[in-house]
């Protein structure tokens, strides 16, 4: 799925919706934790929303890919046209839409870009289009992690605890559930 509004040579946020939340099932989950309710909508329209509303080229890819590095290489193939992309995994419903402008702006002079909060990396990674090739050519479920290695990486320290709250387990979304109604 890609926007109406989606015009060749921007930074795409790629939304990774393929995986089988093995562990949020494991952890007690039923179903996919993607379509998991919070604050009474899915995972999943968070996480969209949000890239909605950093005014971002998008692409979610869904196709059910058997890895994550399957899932970016068929999300890069399928916006070959763009100047970078932001890998966001789908299980990020809390990241703020301007993290994702940050990373974007920061792809116009660095290859790869990885924001940071409170010490820890985070998604979504920024890939330039320099690195297009390699992610086109992914496969497995390591992701990009081989690319972040073989590019100059700048970390991107954000204000966003959001980039760090994956729901993997049902306790990371009731976390994220208590985070969501609590005072920020």
């Amino acid at each position: 799925m890609t926007p109406a509004n989606s015009r060749g040579g921007d930074v795409v946020v790629l939304v990774l919706a393929s995986g089988r939340g093995e562990r949020f099932i494991a952890s007690g989950g039923s179903g996919s934790k993607l379509q998991a309710l919070l604050d009474g909508k899915p995972v999943l329209t968070h996480t969209i929303e949000a890239v909605r509303a950093s005014g971002l080229r998008w692409h979610v890819e869904d196709a059910g890919h058997p890895g994550m590095g399957d899932s970016i290489a068929a999300g890069v193939r399928a916006t070959r046209d763009a100047a970078g992309w932001l890998v966001l995994p789908g299980d990020l419903p809390l990241v703020r839409p301007e993290t994702l402008q940050l990373v974007a702006q920061a792809l116009a002079t660095h290859e790869v870009v990885v924001p940071t909060f409170e010490n820890q990396r985070g998604h979504p990674v920024g890939f330039s289009a320099a690195c297009g090739g390699e992610l086109a050519a992914l496969t497995g479920p390591k992701g990009a992690a081989s690319v972040v290695r073989a590019h100059p990486v700048m970390e991107l320290p954000v204000a966003d605890r959001g980039i760090v709250v994956d729901i993997d387990t049902v306790d990371a979304l009731a976390d994220a559930e208590r985070w969501l109604r609590g005072p920020r």
